[in-house]
C-alpha cells in the first residue's frame, strides 16, 4: 500500500520539532542523521536529521528533516508532499505525471539507503518527494 503524508523541512530544528510533536501527538519516533548514511562531509551537518518519522496512535504519519547548510532553505517551501510505497509501476506513473511541466530537483533514482528516491516541484509550485522501496522487503 502506498502512503501520502506531509514532509516538513527545518533548518537545524527537526529533532526538537519532532520531539515536540511526539509529546503532543504521542507515538513512535525514529530519526536518522546525515552521518548515519555517510553524508557527513560537512561536519556541522553530521548530527542533523536526514530523515525523521513520527507514527502516531491515531494513524498519522509526520516526516521531517533538516536542510543542510549547503542547500538553500526556503521558509515558504517548508512542507512537501511525500509519496512512498513498494508499488514501483504505480508510483513511477504518478512521478511521470507530476513531472510534466515540473522542475525536477532530484531525479528518481537509487538512493544511499537502497530505495529509489526523487524530488520535484510541480507546475503549480507544490513540492513532492517520492520514495519507492523494493517490491520484496528482503531485497
Amino acid at each position: 500500500m502506498s502512503t501520502l503524508n506531509p514532509y516538513v523541512n527545518f533548518r537545524d530544528e527537526a529533532r526538537a520539532a519532532l520531539e515536540f510533536y511526539q509529546s503532543v501527538l504521542g507515538g513512535e519516533l525514529t530519526v536518522s542523521t546525515f552521518a548515519e548514511f555517510g553524508m557527513n562531509d560537512v561536519p556541522e551537518s553530521a548530527d542533523l536529521i536526514m530523515h525523521g518519522q513520527l507514527e502516531t496512535p491515531a494513524g498519522f504519519t509526520l516526516m521531517a528533516s533538516d536542510t543542510p547548510p549547503s542547500l538553500t532553505f526556503d521558509e515558504g517551501g517548508r512542507i512537501t508532499i511525500s509519496v512512498s510505497g513498494r508499488e514501483e509501476d504505480e508510483l513511477r506513473g504518478y512521478w511521470d505525471g507530476l513531472a510534466e511541466g515540473a522542475t525536477v530537483t532530484m531525479p528518481l533514482e537509487k538512493a544511499p539507503w537502497g530505495d529509489s528516491f526523487g524530488q520535484l516541484t510541480d507546475r503549480f509550485g507544490v513540492n513532492w518527494m517520492f520514495n519507492i522501496g523494493s517490491a520484496d522487503p528482503a531485497e
